[in-house]
């Protein structure tokens, strides 16, 4: 018999009367994280029984759309690199990649 570890993240979200997200926060305590606060969260799970991916997208309606748009190319450019670890194709993350600089030269992210 093998010892498992085991670790949790949780998630926490407070909502307004509309079941609008208010307030966003995590906990990882592995990772030394307690309840840090968040404006955005994107959570994506593979069902491998109906071979797809589940979606979880929140943010909170005083999150800034400047903001969004930086979260999203970071979180483009993070699975580019993931990509690249998961199925060591490169050249398709580098394809990837060149889509995240062409997003983030229409968005006007580059200085």
């Amino acid at each position: 018999m093998s010892d498992r570890i085991k670790s949790e993240i949780r998630f926490n979200i407070e909502l307004d009367e509309n079941r609008v997200p208010e307030k966003l926060s995590w906990t990882a305590k592995d990772g030394g994280v307690e309840a840090e606060e968040a404006k955005a969260i994107m959570l994506s799970i593979w069902d491998s029984k109906a071979k797809e991916s589940m979606r979880i997208d929140l943010w909170t309606k005083d999150m800034p759309v400047d903001e969004m748009k930086i979260f999203f190319h970071q979180t483009l450019v993070a699975m580019a690199d993931t990509f690249k670890r998961a199925t060591d194709d490169e050249k398709m993350s580098d394809t990837m990649k060149d889509f995240c600089d062409y997003f983030a030269e229409k968005l006007e992210l580059t200085k």
